[in-house]
């Protein structure tokens, strides 16, 4: 009988199948961080959508400041400049630094909608109708890329701009003069406005369309983005990155609806029963927009063992922001800070929005002219609500994440940064006994540092803090 239980059989094969156990609380640690990740996961969607509406606030804080304030600002600027005559010329300045980029921007913007007037809209998207649908979305893919090389670009090119008009003239300048950069920032609004264009005549053929297959075909288009992006390493820096580009993403595709929809209003001479007809495809953009986004960030959180508070984090840098530059002595206006955080720039998207909402509404009489101008004062009330909403939020944010001294730290150093920097005794000084530097921990998660030995940061480049990291700082690094 031992013999014959010595010896495997199919019978006790099953048997030992059907009644074998195991315990999982054996491995107690490792099914403890799954469960852990299924939970991130799940919280992924609600952490993700709270810092997506805070930065599309933000978005739309710059977006209606050119539409609002600018104006005014360019006003007073040149009132400034008109009065200056009769109160008399004191001080070595005719206009603040402020007050130049303000009026750049303002030109900027009337000789860019004055160019506009040359192109025919309806011209462009017959012209883009007539072609197939495979060209279609290979055009729509160029566009996007083109318009992330605009936007890296062209902010360097307005940041150079304002630097040399309001460059102190003790300094000595080794620019090209103020007049050639003007041309510069001219031409390329221009022609990122005449890419914006093109993109949204692409969407509005794929929404005129009678089968839908390039819309669809658009759609399958985001769905793409996650292949290219969930398999990859990601860390807090770029994942912080891809955040604030994703954020840009999604406010540019709203206003790129708003412009479909003005349009094709337009066309049906306002009939607001085709608003209907087009709102289950706004539903289809939107909704996929959202799911991508969802999905591609639960997935790399997930295989880079990322946490959800990161985006808690990521927001709080973003007030950090807004907070910073309502300050006397800000480095820049907000606009531009939100321009170099997530590559969104206002002026082009803001001369198209202008050139189709004047093409698509006729003003005509003093009625209309007035309608038009509480529409301007509701828009100023807008701005100014979400101005002071978005700032007491700011507030909070900081605060919660314990970033207050961070931002003394930084006004009382603005002031002293033309000062030479410190000598290498002072270096020394400022070094621990064991020759390490000091790496100074902030209570907030987002300027944490480890101190690493000096065979470890020969080979390795010092991460940065995320205030310190723009939209473009890490888009030509490698991530191994």
């Amino acid at each position: 009988q031992q013999l014959l239980n010595s010896y495997p059989s199919l019978t006790r094969f099953i048997c030992t199948e059907l009644t074998r156990g195991y315990f999982l609380e054996h491995n107690e640690a490792k099914y403890t961080e799954r469960r852990e990740r299924v939970y991130t996961c799940m919280r992924i969607p609600k952490e993700l959508e709270k810092l997506m509406i805070f930065g599309f606030f933000l978005c739309v804080d710059a977006f209606l400041y050119v539409f609002t304030l600018l104006p005014l600002r360019v006003l007073l600027a040149l009132l400034r400049l008109f009065t200056l005559p009769c109160c008399g010329f004191s001080g070595s300045r005719l206009l603040q630094p402020a007050q130049v980029c303000d009026m750049l921007k303002g030109l900027i913007l009337v000789l860019c909608f004055s160019m506009m007037h040359y192109v025919d809209y309806s011209m462009m998207y017959h012209l883009i109708r007539g072609q197939s649908v495979i060209k279609l979305y290979i055009i729509y893919n160029m566009l996007e890329v083109a318009d992330r090389l605009f936007s890296s670009f062209g902010q360097d090119i307005l940041d150079a701009l304002y630097w040399t008009a309001t460059e102190p003239k003790e300094r000595k300048r080794d620019s090209i003069g103020v007049i050639p950069h003007f041309f510069m920032a001219v031409f390329y609004v221009f022609l990122h406005a005449i890419l914006i264009m093109v993109q949204a005549s692409t969407l509005n053929v794929a929404f005129n369309s009678h089968n839908k297959s390039l819309l669809t075909i658009m759609m399958s288009n985001n769905f793409v983005e996650i292949k290219g992006s969930v398999f990859k390493k990601f860390e807090k820096n770029n994942l912080f990155q891809m955040s604030n580009s994703d954020i840009k993403e999604r406010f540019t595709s709203y206003v790129l609806l708003l412009i479909v929809c003005l349009r094709n209003m337009e066309q049906f001479s306002w009939n607001p029963d085709h608003l209907w007809v087009l709102l289950p495809d706004v539903f289809i953009v939107v909704t996929s927009e959202v799911a991508v986004d969802i999905i591609k960030h639960a997935f790399i959180t997930k295989f880079n063992d990322i946490t959800a508070d990161v985006y808690s984090e990521y927001r709080a840098s973003l007030a950090f922001d807004l907070v910073s530059s309502r300050q006397k002595n800000a480095c820049t206006d907000y606009s531009d800070s939100v321009a170099r955080r997530m590559g969104f720039i206002p002026l082009p998207l803001a001369v198209l929005l202008i050139r189709v909402v004047m093409s698509s509404v006729k003003v005509q009489g003093a009625l209309s002219y007035t309608c038009v101008f509480l529409f301007y004062l509701g828009l100023v009330t807008l701005k100014v609500l979400n101005s002071i909403v978005l700032l007491g939020k700011s507030c909070v944010y900081v605060k919660r994440a314990n970033m207050e001294d961070k931002l003394f730290e930084r006004s009382s150093t603005a002031p002293s940064s033309s000062t030479k920097s410190p000598s290498k005794a002072d270096q020394a000084k400022s070094s621990t006994p064991s020759g390490k530097p000091h790496v100074f921990h902030c209570s907030s998660s987002l300027c944490v540092g480890e101190a690493q030995g000096a065979s470890e940061t020969k080979n390795r480049t010092p991460k940065k803090d995320l205030l310190e990291i723009d939209r473009f700082t890490i888009c030509g690094n490698r991530i191994d």
